[in-house]
């Protein structure tokens, strides 16, 4: 019996096909010395008679003819500035739409898209608002006055700087689509996430807090709201706070950053800062990348909830109050340090909105 040849090509094949017809062996029999020498998947029976009545009919060639269509090589030069130029043009244009276009096939494209232009396609991140240019303007200028002052004082500067806002918390947030990834084979059935929304119980927690650490934090009553009234005495309770864990800072003179919110800028509580001689680091309107409780604080405070379901208050309130106290001081400073790069590249990118 012949030793079975692991390695063939189809022209090598072929060429005994055509050997084997010109001694006239009939087809079912060259099929079976061909699966004798080079195993079962060599060639179909079918095809072995179509080739066999291609040669009696005079056939010499075992090579493919050339075929009419798209040419095999199509990730040429004038295609790559086309592709180029359709997605310059439509930054949402679809693989197939080019590859209609161009009369070239999806995976070329793809092939041009990725690994020749370095495009990757992503998702819109969503951004508070849309800014003007004087909205621009005045994020540019803020954000050149803060660092011009930094290079001046240094971190003198930062370690004055108070920083605070408020946020809601649930008492049942979901878990998010990230956090409920798990491992899975490729035989394991899809796994499913039912769609659903934040608890409407919750609690407004108002945190202050400097590159040292958390100074204050305040849990609204339940049918209170945060007025310039209820403001001012929370600023009463920083004030306070900051004399006894934060000693010489009074003096040295709070530098306070916060947002533009009513409560923040009403005129109650322009006088109450001023009575206390506390400085206000302007802030952006519509800018909570350059404010760091929105930035470093909440985000992890929200991930850290996900997935939780609290019945009482005090459930809810020790878990925001475990989340703040298992991170040391390397953590808060490195929230007021961010602030620098921040306003670095608010300026590069000429006021747009900082994504990380």
């Amino acid at each position: 019996m012949a030793t079975p040849l692991t390695v063939w090509s189809s022209d090598e094949v072929r060429a005994v096909i055509r050997f084997l017809n010109a001694k006239h062996v009939s087809p079912s029999n060259i099929h079976t010395q061909l699966v004798q020498v080079y195993g079962e998947n060599v060639i179909s029976k079918c095809n072995v008679y179509e080739w066999c009545k291609k040669f009696s009919k005079g056939r010499d060639n075992i090579f493919d003819e050339p075929r009419s269509g798209r040419p095999r090589h199509s990730t040429t030069d004038e295609n790559i500035v086309k592709v180029d130029g359709m997605i310059q043009q439509d930054r949402r244009v679809r693989i197939r739409t080019i590859a209609a276009v161009l009369d070239i096939s999806k995976s070329r494209v793809y092939d041009i898209v990725h690994d020749k232009l370095g495009y990757h396609k992503i998702c819109a991140r969503w951004v508070p608002k849309q800014l003007t240019d004087a909205h621009k303007a005045s994020r540019m200028t803020l954000s050149l006055d803060h660092l011009s002052r930094y290079h001046v004082e240094g971190n003198q500067f930062l370690d004055r700087i108070v920083t605070g806002d408020e946020t809601w918390v649930h008492y049942a947030t979901p878990e998010s689509k990230r956090d409920s990834m798990t491992w899975k084979h490729l035989g394991s059935p899809p796994m499913r996430k039912f769609k659903t929304n934040p608890s409407a119980r919750k609690m407004m927690a108002t945190v202050f807090w400097d590159s040292r650490g958390i100074i204050l934090m305040e849990f609204l009553q339940h049918g209170q709201t945060v007025n310039a009234v209820r403001y001012c005495e929370t600023l009463e309770h920083l004030r306070e706070a900051i004399r006894r864990k934060r000693p010489g800072l009074l003096s040295r003179g709070v530098v306070l950053l916060h947002d533009n919110a009513t409560p923040h800028t009403s005129a109650k509580t322009l006088e109450w800062l001023q009575k206390y001689n506390w400085e206000i680091l302007q802030h952006p309107a519509y800018s909570p990348d350059l404010a760091p409780s929105d930035y470093h604080l909440f985000g992890p405070l929200k991930r850290e909830l996900s997935g939780h379901n609290f019945t009482r208050d005090n459930e809810l309130q020790n878990a925001v109050q475990q989340f703040f106290a298992q991170h040391d001081r390397s953590f808060y400073e490195g929230g007021i340090m961010a602030l620098i790069d921040r306003w670095d590249k608010c300026l590069n990118k000429f006021g747009d909105y900082v994504e990380k």
